[in-house]
Protein backbone atom coordinates (compact mmCIF):
# COMPACT_ATOMS: atom_id res chain seq x y z
CA UNK A 1 0.00 0.00 0.00
CA UNK A 2 1.51 3.46 -0.65
CA UNK A 3 1.59 6.10 1.48
CA UNK A 4 1.40 9.74 -0.37
CA UNK A 5 0.16 12.00 2.90
CA UNK A 6 3.38 14.13 4.28
CA UNK A 7 5.05 12.66 6.83
CA UNK A 8 3.27 14.45 9.82
CA UNK A 9 0.22 14.02 8.68
CA UNK A 10 0.63 10.38 8.34
CA UNK A 11 1.24 9.81 12.03
CA UNK A 12 -2.30 8.48 13.19
CA UNK A 13 -2.11 6.06 10.51
CA UNK A 14 1.60 5.05 10.94
CA UNK A 15 0.40 4.93 14.71
CA UNK A 16 -2.26 1.90 14.05
CA UNK A 17 -0.66 0.29 10.91
CA UNK A 18 2.56 0.03 12.77
CA UNK A 19 0.33 -1.63 15.69
CA UNK A 20 -0.93 -4.05 13.32
CA UNK A 21 1.89 -5.27 11.13
CA UNK A 22 1.52 -8.50 13.18
CA UNK A 23 1.69 -8.71 12.42
CA UNK A 24 3.15 -7.86 12.06
CA UNK A 25 0.74 -12.95 20.77
CA UNK A 26 -3.09 -19.68 29.41
CA UNK A 27 -1.86 -22.27 30.70
CA UNK A 28 -1.62 -19.97 34.15
CA UNK A 29 -3.15 -21.59 37.00
CA UNK A 30 -3.16 -22.78 40.54
CA UNK A 31 0.48 -24.31 41.15
CA UNK A 32 0.35 -28.03 40.37
CA UNK A 33 2.48 -30.40 42.46
CA UNK A 34 5.15 -32.25 40.12
CA UNK A 35 4.78 -35.63 39.72
CA UNK A 36 7.73 -37.87 41.67
CA UNK A 37 9.59 -39.79 38.83
CA UNK A 38 11.51 -42.75 39.41
CA UNK A 39 13.82 -42.11 36.71
CA UNK A 40 15.37 -39.13 34.86
CA UNK A 41 13.55 -37.75 31.97
CA UNK A 42 14.83 -35.60 29.03
CA UNK A 43 13.51 -32.21 28.66
CA UNK A 44 10.51 -31.51 26.75
CA UNK A 45 10.87 -29.35 23.82
CA UNK A 46 8.65 -26.43 22.93
CA UNK A 47 9.00 -25.20 19.44
CA UNK A 48 7.14 -21.48 18.73
CA UNK A 49 6.76 -20.54 15.33
CA UNK A 50 4.88 -17.70 13.75
CA UNK A 51 4.00 -13.94 13.84
CA UNK A 52 4.15 -11.21 16.22
CA UNK A 53 1.64 -12.33 18.43
CA UNK A 54 3.67 -15.69 18.39
CA UNK A 55 6.41 -13.61 19.33
CA UNK A 56 4.80 -11.55 21.80
CA UNK A 57 4.93 -7.97 20.54
CA UNK A 58 5.43 -5.29 23.27
CA UNK A 59 6.27 -7.87 26.45
CA UNK A 60 8.94 -8.97 28.40
CA UNK A 61 10.03 -12.67 28.05
CA UNK A 62 8.51 -13.78 31.73
CA UNK A 63 5.03 -12.14 30.16
CA UNK A 64 4.63 -13.86 26.89
CA UNK A 65 2.06 -16.80 26.15
CA UNK A 66 4.69 -18.99 25.14
CA UNK A 67 6.56 -18.89 28.64
CA UNK A 68 3.74 -18.87 30.27
CA UNK A 69 2.81 -22.35 28.78
CA UNK A 70 6.42 -23.09 29.67
CA UNK A 71 6.06 -22.30 33.00
CA UNK A 72 2.77 -24.58 33.28
CA UNK A 73 4.22 -27.29 31.69
CA UNK A 74 7.27 -27.41 33.81
CA UNK A 75 4.96 -27.34 37.37
CA UNK A 76 2.91 -29.68 35.83
CA UNK A 77 4.93 -31.98 34.43
CA UNK A 78 7.82 -31.41 36.77
CA UNK A 79 10.26 -31.41 33.94
CA UNK A 80 12.15 -28.81 31.98
CA UNK A 81 11.10 -26.88 28.88
CA UNK A 82 12.99 -26.02 26.54
CA UNK A 83 11.84 -23.49 24.23
CA UNK A 84 12.94 -22.32 20.73
CA UNK A 85 11.46 -19.61 19.48
CA UNK A 86 11.65 -18.80 15.97
CA UNK A 87 8.83 -16.33 15.55
CA UNK A 88 9.39 -12.62 14.75
CA UNK A 89 7.34 -9.97 14.36
CA UNK A 90 6.02 -9.59 10.71
CA UNK A 91 6.51 -12.97 9.36
CA UNK A 92 4.48 -13.73 6.49
CA UNK A 93 3.50 -17.87 5.89
CA UNK A 94 5.70 -18.50 2.86
CA UNK A 95 6.13 -21.75 1.23
CA UNK A 96 8.56 -24.55 1.98
CA UNK A 97 11.42 -23.48 -0.26
CA UNK A 98 11.39 -20.02 1.13
CA UNK A 99 15.18 -18.97 2.70
CA UNK A 100 16.02 -19.07 6.03
CA UNK A 101 16.25 -15.50 6.44
CA UNK A 102 19.67 -15.64 7.85
CA UNK A 103 20.22 -11.93 7.16
CA UNK A 104 17.34 -10.62 9.18
CA UNK A 105 17.28 -13.92 11.43
CA UNK A 106 19.03 -12.90 14.14
CA UNK A 107 17.23 -9.22 14.16
CA UNK A 108 15.29 -8.33 17.60
CA UNK A 109 11.88 -10.12 17.34
CA UNK A 110 10.18 -6.80 18.00
CA UNK A 111 11.46 -5.34 14.13
CA UNK A 112 8.81 -6.14 11.95
CA UNK A 113 10.42 -8.59 8.46
CA UNK A 114 9.04 -10.66 6.13
CA UNK A 115 11.66 -13.02 6.72
CA UNK A 116 12.58 -15.48 7.73
CA UNK A 117 9.04 -16.66 7.18
CA UNK A 118 6.93 -19.12 8.89
CA UNK A 119 8.44 -21.72 6.03
CA UNK A 120 11.68 -20.72 6.53
CA UNK A 121 11.10 -20.53 10.56
CA UNK A 122 10.97 -24.39 10.06
CA UNK A 123 13.79 -24.70 8.57
CA UNK A 124 16.03 -22.63 11.14
CA UNK A 125 14.51 -25.32 13.44
CA UNK A 126 14.94 -28.04 11.91
CA UNK A 127 19.13 -26.94 12.32
CA UNK A 128 18.33 -26.31 15.54
CA UNK A 129 17.14 -29.70 16.30
CA UNK A 130 19.30 -32.72 15.48
CA UNK A 131 16.97 -35.00 15.78
CA UNK A 132 12.99 -32.74 14.73
CA UNK A 133 11.49 -35.84 16.59
CA UNK A 134 12.55 -34.41 19.88
CA UNK A 135 9.92 -31.69 19.24
CA UNK A 136 7.14 -32.03 22.01
CA UNK A 137 4.82 -29.28 21.04
CA UNK A 138 4.30 -26.84 18.39
CA UNK A 139 2.72 -23.68 18.67
CA UNK A 140 2.21 -21.70 15.41
CA UNK A 141 0.01 -18.74 14.09
CA UNK A 142 -0.07 -17.08 10.56
CA UNK A 143 -1.71 -15.03 8.11
CA UNK A 144 -2.66 -11.47 8.70
CA UNK A 145 0.70 -10.25 7.22
CA UNK A 146 -0.13 -11.69 4.14
CA UNK A 147 -3.35 -10.42 3.86
CA UNK A 148 -1.57 -6.76 5.06
CA UNK A 149 -2.93 -5.92 8.21
CA UNK A 150 -3.36 -1.91 7.28
CA UNK A 151 -6.54 -2.96 5.38
CA UNK A 152 -8.29 -3.61 8.65
CA UNK A 153 -8.12 -0.18 9.63
CA UNK A 154 -9.37 1.26 6.26
CA UNK A 155 -12.83 2.06 5.95
CA UNK A 156 -12.64 1.92 2.22
CA UNK A 157 -12.60 -1.98 2.30
CA UNK A 158 -15.83 -3.65 3.28
CA UNK A 159 -16.88 -6.77 5.38
CA UNK A 160 -16.96 -8.62 2.00
CA UNK A 161 -13.40 -7.96 0.36
CA UNK A 162 -11.82 -8.65 4.04
CA UNK A 163 -14.10 -11.91 4.30
CA UNK A 164 -12.55 -13.21 0.93
CA UNK A 165 -9.19 -11.79 1.84
CA UNK A 166 -9.16 -14.14 4.94
CA UNK A 167 -10.89 -17.01 3.71
CA UNK A 168 -7.89 -16.74 1.30
CA UNK A 169 -4.35 -16.07 2.90
CA UNK A 170 -5.94 -18.22 5.96
CA UNK A 171 -6.74 -21.61 5.12
CA UNK A 172 -4.84 -23.18 1.82
CA UNK A 173 -1.63 -21.28 3.12
CA UNK A 174 -2.30 -22.47 6.38
CA UNK A 175 -3.27 -26.04 5.77
CA UNK A 176 -0.17 -26.57 3.66
CA UNK A 177 1.44 -25.10 6.77
CA UNK A 178 0.62 -27.45 9.16
CA UNK A 179 0.71 -30.29 7.17
CA UNK A 180 4.51 -29.60 6.88
CA UNK A 181 4.73 -28.83 10.70
CA UNK A 182 2.84 -32.18 11.69
CA UNK A 183 5.29 -34.02 8.93
CA UNK A 184 8.46 -32.95 9.95
CA UNK A 185 7.79 -32.59 14.14
CA UNK A 186 6.32 -36.49 13.85
CA UNK A 187 5.96 -36.57 17.51
CA UNK A 188 4.86 -32.91 18.49
CA UNK A 189 1.02 -31.95 18.87
CA UNK A 190 0.78 -28.92 17.43
CA UNK A 191 -1.85 -25.79 18.27
CA UNK A 192 -2.58 -23.02 16.10
CA UNK A 193 -3.57 -20.01 17.54
CA UNK A 194 -5.92 -17.19 16.01
CA UNK A 195 -6.33 -13.07 15.78
CA UNK A 196 -9.08 -10.87 18.01
CA UNK A 197 -11.26 -8.10 16.42
CA UNK A 198 -8.94 -4.79 16.39
CA UNK A 199 -12.27 -2.86 16.89
CA UNK A 200 -15.43 -3.29 18.22
CA UNK A 201 -18.27 -1.14 19.15
CA UNK A 202 -17.07 -0.92 22.57
CA UNK A 203 -13.67 0.63 21.39
CA UNK A 204 -13.74 4.66 22.46
CA UNK A 205 -15.39 6.61 20.47
CA UNK A 206 -13.90 10.04 21.73
CA UNK A 207 -12.17 13.05 19.12
CA UNK A 208 -8.59 10.90 19.09
CA UNK A 209 -10.03 8.27 17.96
CA UNK A 210 -12.27 9.63 15.14
CA UNK A 211 -9.30 11.28 14.04
CA UNK A 212 -7.34 8.09 14.00
CA UNK A 213 -9.85 6.58 11.89
CA UNK A 214 -10.01 9.44 8.91
CA UNK A 215 -6.19 9.83 9.18
CA UNK A 216 -6.17 5.95 8.16
CA UNK A 217 -9.50 6.33 5.29
CA UNK A 218 -8.26 5.94 2.18
CA UNK A 219 -11.32 6.02 -0.03
CA UNK A 220 -11.03 4.61 -3.66
CA UNK A 221 -11.24 7.19 -6.26
CA UNK A 222 -15.13 8.75 -6.92
CA UNK A 223 -15.82 6.89 -3.90
CA UNK A 224 -18.12 9.55 -1.80
CA UNK A 225 -16.82 9.93 1.70
CA UNK A 226 -17.94 8.77 4.71
CA UNK A 227 -18.83 10.68 7.55
CA UNK A 228 -17.95 9.50 11.59
CA UNK A 229 -20.78 7.51 12.04
CA UNK A 230 -20.95 5.32 9.11
CA UNK A 231 -16.86 5.36 9.09
CA UNK A 232 -16.80 4.02 12.57
CA UNK A 233 -19.57 1.56 12.00
CA UNK A 234 -17.81 0.34 9.11
CA UNK A 235 -14.41 0.00 10.57
CA UNK A 236 -16.35 -2.25 13.35
CA UNK A 237 -18.16 -4.47 10.74
CA UNK A 238 -14.52 -5.07 9.02
CA UNK A 239 -13.34 -6.07 12.78
CA UNK A 240 -15.39 -8.12 13.14
CA UNK A 241 -15.82 -10.18 9.71
CA UNK A 242 -11.84 -10.58 10.36
CA UNK A 243 -12.05 -12.12 13.46
CA UNK A 244 -14.56 -13.99 12.75
CA UNK A 245 -13.54 -15.76 8.87
CA UNK A 246 -9.97 -15.71 10.18
CA UNK A 247 -10.41 -18.05 12.87
CA UNK A 248 -12.75 -20.05 11.32
CA UNK A 249 -10.75 -20.55 8.23
CA UNK A 250 -7.72 -21.65 10.61
CA UNK A 251 -9.78 -23.90 13.17
CA UNK A 252 -10.06 -25.54 9.92
CA UNK A 253 -7.45 -26.08 8.64
CA UNK A 254 -6.06 -27.65 12.18
CA UNK A 255 -9.11 -29.73 12.16
CA UNK A 256 -8.38 -31.02 8.32
CA UNK A 257 -4.91 -31.72 9.00
CA UNK A 258 -6.05 -33.20 12.52
CA UNK A 259 -8.61 -35.75 10.67
CA UNK A 260 -5.72 -37.21 8.40
CA UNK A 261 -3.73 -37.59 11.25
CA UNK A 262 -6.39 -39.51 13.36
CA UNK A 263 -7.11 -41.56 10.11
CA UNK A 264 -3.49 -42.93 9.80
CA UNK A 265 -4.10 -43.84 13.16
CA UNK A 266 -1.25 -41.14 14.78
CA UNK A 267 -1.46 -39.97 18.07
CA UNK A 268 -0.37 -36.50 16.89
CA UNK A 269 -2.60 -33.96 17.08
CA UNK A 270 -3.60 -30.67 15.66
CA UNK A 271 -5.85 -28.66 17.02
CA UNK A 272 -7.25 -24.34 18.08
CA UNK A 273 -6.93 -22.68 20.46
CA UNK A 274 -10.28 -20.30 20.86
CA UNK A 275 -9.39 -17.90 22.53
CA UNK A 276 -13.31 -16.55 22.52
CA UNK A 277 -12.19 -12.30 22.41
CA UNK A 278 -15.04 -10.67 23.65
CA UNK A 279 -15.45 -6.92 22.54
CA UNK A 280 -14.67 -5.43 26.13
CA UNK A 281 -11.49 -6.32 25.39
CA UNK A 282 -10.85 -4.85 21.95
CA UNK A 283 -8.72 -1.64 21.09
CA UNK A 284 -8.96 1.39 23.24
CA UNK A 285 -11.72 -0.54 24.99
CA UNK A 286 -12.97 -0.76 28.98
CA UNK A 287 -10.79 -3.82 29.56
CA UNK A 288 -8.75 -3.71 26.33
CA UNK A 289 -6.17 -6.96 26.03
CA UNK A 290 -3.98 -4.72 23.89
CA UNK A 291 -1.48 -2.14 24.11
CA UNK A 292 -2.07 1.39 23.45
CA UNK A 293 -0.75 4.81 24.10
CA UNK A 294 0.80 6.17 26.80
CA UNK A 295 -0.62 9.39 26.84
CA UNK A 296 -2.99 11.84 28.40
CA UNK A 297 -6.28 12.77 26.96
CA UNK A 298 -4.21 16.85 26.45
CA UNK A 299 -1.38 15.26 24.85
CA UNK A 300 -3.33 12.87 22.29
CA UNK A 301 -5.46 16.30 20.93
CA UNK A 302 -2.26 18.07 20.40
CA UNK A 303 -0.74 15.28 18.09
CA UNK A 304 -4.03 15.71 16.26
CA UNK A 305 -3.37 19.78 16.14
CA UNK A 306 0.02 19.55 15.71
CA UNK A 307 -0.56 16.88 12.43
CA UNK A 308 1.84 14.88 14.74
CA UNK A 309 4.56 16.48 15.13
CA UNK A 310 3.88 16.37 19.40
CA UNK A 311 4.62 12.47 19.56
CA UNK A 312 3.01 9.77 21.60
CA UNK A 313 3.99 6.96 23.53
CA UNK A 314 3.28 3.57 23.62
CA UNK A 315 2.52 1.72 26.72
CA UNK A 316 4.05 -1.74 26.60
CA UNK A 317 6.62 -2.86 28.47
CA UNK A 318 9.71 -2.94 25.66
CA UNK A 319 9.06 0.54 24.55
CA UNK A 320 12.21 2.42 25.55
CA UNK A 321 14.43 -1.24 24.40
CA UNK A 322 12.59 -1.01 21.26
CA UNK A 323 13.17 2.71 20.54
CA UNK A 324 16.26 2.03 20.83
CA UNK A 325 16.70 -0.37 18.12
CA UNK A 326 14.92 1.07 15.87
CA UNK A 327 16.84 4.54 16.04
CA UNK A 328 20.14 2.25 15.46
CA UNK A 329 18.42 0.13 12.80
CA UNK A 330 16.80 3.96 10.92
CA UNK A 331 20.37 6.38 11.09
CA UNK A 332 20.22 8.83 8.71
CA UNK A 333 23.15 9.08 6.68
CA UNK A 334 24.72 12.09 4.98
CA UNK A 335 23.76 11.58 1.84
CA UNK A 336 20.41 10.86 2.25
CA UNK A 337 17.41 13.35 0.33
CA UNK A 338 14.66 14.71 1.77
CA UNK A 339 12.34 12.08 0.09
CA UNK A 340 14.60 9.32 1.88
CA UNK A 341 14.60 11.64 5.01
CA UNK A 342 10.59 10.69 5.25
CA UNK A 343 11.04 7.22 4.35
CA UNK A 344 13.35 6.72 6.92
CA UNK A 345 11.22 8.69 9.57
CA UNK A 346 8.36 7.11 8.56
CA UNK A 347 9.96 3.88 9.11
CA UNK A 348 11.14 4.52 12.46
CA UNK A 349 8.18 6.04 13.68
CA UNK A 350 6.30 2.57 12.80
CA UNK A 351 9.37 0.69 14.40
CA UNK A 352 8.63 2.79 18.02
CA UNK A 353 4.88 2.40 17.63
CA UNK A 354 4.87 -1.30 16.65
CA UNK A 355 3.53 -2.54 19.90
CA UNK A 356 0.74 -0.74 19.60
CA UNK A 357 -2.52 -3.33 19.04
CA UNK A 358 -1.29 -6.28 20.21
CA UNK A 359 -1.95 -8.16 23.24
CA UNK A 360 -0.66 -7.04 26.37
CA UNK A 361 -0.24 -8.81 29.66
CA UNK A 362 -3.61 -9.50 30.23
CA UNK A 363 -4.03 -9.95 26.35
CA UNK A 364 -1.04 -12.98 26.05
CA UNK A 365 -2.61 -14.58 29.56
CA UNK A 366 -5.98 -15.02 27.51
CA UNK A 367 -3.42 -16.67 24.55
CA UNK A 368 -2.11 -19.13 27.21
CA UNK A 369 -4.88 -19.97 28.67
CA UNK A 370 -6.78 -20.92 25.18
CA UNK A 371 -4.01 -22.94 24.99
CA UNK A 372 -3.57 -24.31 28.77
CA UNK A 373 -7.30 -26.19 28.18
CA UNK A 374 -6.05 -27.95 25.14
CA UNK A 375 -3.03 -29.30 27.35
CA UNK A 376 -4.94 -30.21 29.91
CA UNK A 377 -7.24 -31.97 28.14
CA UNK A 378 -4.24 -33.87 25.98
CA UNK A 379 -2.70 -34.39 28.97
CA UNK A 380 -5.98 -36.14 30.87
CA UNK A 381 -6.08 -38.19 27.09
CA UNK A 382 -2.37 -39.77 28.07
CA UNK A 383 -0.14 -37.05 26.67
CA UNK A 384 3.12 -37.39 29.20
CA UNK A 385 1.03 -39.53 30.97
CA UNK A 386 4.10 -41.45 32.64
CA UNK A 387 5.34 -38.56 34.08
CA UNK A 388 2.31 -35.85 34.88
CA UNK A 389 -0.10 -35.22 37.48
CA UNK A 390 -2.59 -32.44 35.44
CA UNK A 391 -3.22 -29.16 36.69
CA UNK A 392 -5.95 -27.36 36.28
CA UNK A 393 -5.25 -23.83 34.41
CA UNK A 394 -7.35 -21.02 36.26
CA UNK A 395 -7.45 -17.49 36.18
CA UNK A 396 -5.89 -16.08 39.93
Amino acid sequence: MTLVAPLAKRFALAAIAAALVLLSSGARGQTPQPANNSKTERPLNLLVLGDSISWGQGLKDEHKAWHLIKSWLEQATGREVRETVEAHSGALIGSADDPNGESSRQLDGELSRAYPTVNGQINNALKAFGDPSQVDLVLVNGCINDLDSRRLLNAANTPDKIRDLAQEKCGLPMEALLARVSTIFTDAHVIVTGYYPILSEKSANDLFMRALAKRFYTPEAGAPKMNDKTLRARLIAISHEWYQTSDQMLAAAAQKIDSQLLAKGSRQRVLFADLSFAPENSFAASQSRLWGFDASWLRKMLVILTLGKVQLRTNDERRNQRSKICEELFKGTKTETSSDKAVREDRLMRCRLAAVGHPNRKGAAMYADAVGRLLRKLMSDGWLKDSTKVATPVTP
